[in-house]
């Protein structure tokens, strides 16, 4: 897999890399020449047993790191030790996401009386103010004369503009809070970093852990494999140009309305 857009040995990030679409980016990452470092970062990798595999396997190409997106220490720790290896990234993914919980206690909501305060919350801490904080505390590693991208894994559920359906307050909340800051963020960073590239990403419905209690009803064709969603967000990716910052793209290449 080649990311031709970055003719030059680049270094990236994802957060969210233990397992599912995050995992899959982190391989498709060391399988690029020009890769240069690839950090990954998720909140528990004693217990990543994929990660630790690849770390194994790819050496000091790839750094795992401990980051718990609901901890803003988590990052400033996670910058530190990056800022002191490198002096720029080029590519930052935010690959973390909640809809459930392993207790199921933690669903998505039907209607309005299945809404619960603490699960809304819950949800928002990860699904948009973790990627806020990525922004925050990576921004300055992005901010260099060469080409740089950074790109939240959305949802088209996420779009307002896009509801047909209703239901799913908490996570689409989440994921619309997440595609406002992202949006907002684009602004700011043509100001403080005019090369870097801001976008959100809407993977498709892919089959991981996330999606498959909610897939059994999606036609095959629309299922992907986590490498062909991979494979798309990397194509798109590619293709992106400095005037494509402030903007939701899906994994065609096709623009979603915020």
């Amino acid at each position: 897999m080649i990311l031709s857009s970055f003719d030059f040995p680049f270094n990236a990030v994802v957060v969210g890399a233990s397992r599912g679409l995050g995992l899959g980016l982190v391989r498709a990452l060391l399988a690029v020449p020009n890769a240069n470092l690839v950090y990954a970062a998720c909140r528990r990798p004693d217990h990543a047993s994929d990660l630790q595999a690849l770390n194994r396997e790819h050496g000091k190409r790839l750094r795992v790191l401990a980051l718990d997106v609901t901890r803003e220490a988590n990052f400033a720790i996670a910058a530190d030790t990056i800022t002191r290896e490198t002096n720029r990234l080029h590519l930052v993914i935010n690959a973390a996401g909640v809809l459930h919980d392993v207790s199921k206690a933690i669903q998505p909501e039907r209607k309005l009386e299945d809404v619960n305060p603490q699960h809304l919350l819950a949800s928002y801490m990860v699904n948009a103010i973790g990627p806020l904080l990525t922004a925050k505390h990576f921004l300055p590693l992005l901010a260099h004369p060469q080409r740089s991208l950074f790109a939240n894994i959305s949802a088209r559920v996420g779009s307002i503009g896009d509801n047909q359906l209703g239901g799913w307050y908490g996570y689409r909340a989440a994921k619309a809070a997440q595609n406002q800051f992202t949006r907002t963020f684009a602004v700011e960073a043509k100001r403080r970093a005019p090369n870097l590239i801001v976008v959100g990403l809407h993977p498709g419905t892919v089959d991981t852990d996330l999606s498959k209690p909610f897939s059994g009803n999606v036609p095959p064709e629309q299922l992907f494999t986590v490498e062909q969603s991979v494979g798309h967000l990397m194509k798109v990716m590619d293709g992106l140009k400095t005037e494509s910052s402030g903007q939701f793209f899906a994994w065609d290449g096709r623009s979603i309305p915020w």
